[in-house]
């Protein structure tokens, strides 16, 4: 049975109240364990009170302001389509981002250097779910692949490309879809020669 209480559902008045008693209660040599168990409050909610009243003193246990503070955390209507077209348009390393894809934090980073405004990447994650951005989760494995014409192309096709370069001093470079648009989907893999 939980005998503690949800001081967060008091009044303002009969929370600073509570507090006082409290910590003036562990003050008076009543041990943390027994302020929590005789006020009904979490052992975690009596050391917080202890500390904010040795910092600032009982007076620091009154209410204060609940919530976000204004404008922390809030992007205006400009700054949302703003930061919606710059994600869209471009990967974060195109915008000097230390990133190679979007992300929460990627986002989250953007916004502060752009906006000026410090969001948690949870915010971000409000943001592009808001935006219509999901998280992308790569398929294991393609649908369309066809493991006997891989096979076939490694066999017989490779092996003559990497000869060829070889003969002509060239480099192959592997890539694949992470170094394009995240939008591009006109394949999984591509062979550069040099």
């Amino acid at each position: 049975m939980n005998t503690q209480t949800d001081a967060r559902k008091l009044g303002e008045a009969t929370q600073a109240h509570l507090r006082k008693m409290v910590v003036q209660a562990v003050r008076s040599g009543m041990t943390r364990v027994e302020a929590a168990r005789t006020y009904g409050v979490s052992l975690r909610a009596v050391g917080n009170w202890i500390k904010l009243a040795r910092e600032g003193g009982l007076r620091a246990l009154r209410s204060g302001k609940r919530g976000r503070r204004h404008g922390s955390g809030q992007l205006t209507h400009p700054q949302a389509v703003k930061m919606r077209k710059l994600i869209i348009e471009r990967m974060p390393d195109q915008l000097a981002l230390p990133f190679y894809l979007w992300t929460r934090e990627s986002v989250a980073k953007l916004i502060e250097r752009e906006c000026g405004v410090k969001v948690s990447k949870w915010t971000a994650g409000r943001y592009l779910k808001a935006w219509g951005m999901t998280a992308q989760k790569p398929v294991r494995r393609a649908y369309e692949r066809k493991d006997e014409e891989i096979e076939r192309w490694l066999n017989e096709d490779y092996p003559g490309i990497a000869k060829e370069a070889k003969q002509e001093g060239a480099t192959i470079y592997w890539g694949d879809e992470m170094g394009l648009r995240s939008d591009h989907v006109s394949g999984t893999s591509l062979v550069l020669l040099q």
